[in-house]
């Protein structure tokens, strides 16, 4: 990612931190809608912590962008855990969809192209990540 696109993103979720419960809410609600087969993934069925979860990480991943060493080996645990979830390489297109669509609700005016790009950019990093490293841990198991 460029110093550019890693401020957008910087400066963005900067924006939605203060509504997160409510930006985890409709990206919830968003995903279920785009593949409802997800649902019985969170088994838990607290959403309102499960948002937490992903607002907490997303701050996390966004605050450390500029140096990803910092955060791509707790992005691949993520990845392993997920995938032990029953979470399949094709469900992240789905999250990512539902990502960029929250955001643009959350931001409104602000969600301009050059966001959506770079916000584009940085889930393609770490979705890209998490997915090598759970098909890696998978190909471990099985080898």
């Amino acid at each position: 990612m460029t110093p550019a696109e890693i401020t957008l993103v910087k400066d963005s979720f900067a924006k939605v931190a203060p509504i997160a419960e409510q930006a985890a809410a409709l990206f919830y609600q968003r995903l279920f809608e785009l593949d409802p087969a997800l649902r019985p993934l969170f088994k838990g069925g607290d959403m309102v912590a499960q948002g937490r979860k992903l607002m907490a990480s997303l701050a996390m991943v966004t605050a450390a962008l500029d140096r990803p060493e910092k955060i791509l080996p707790a992005v691949r645990d993520m990845g392993v855990r997920h995938a032990a979830y029953g979470v399949r390489d094709e469900h992240y297109a789905t999250v990512g969809a539902a990502l960029l669509w929250t955001l643009e609700q959350g931001l409104g005016p602000d969600f301009t192209a050059e966001v959506r790009a770079a916000w584009t950019a940085a889930y393609a990093l770490l979705a890209g990540e998490m997915t090598a490293t759970a098909r890696a841990a998978s190909a471990g198991k099985s080898g």
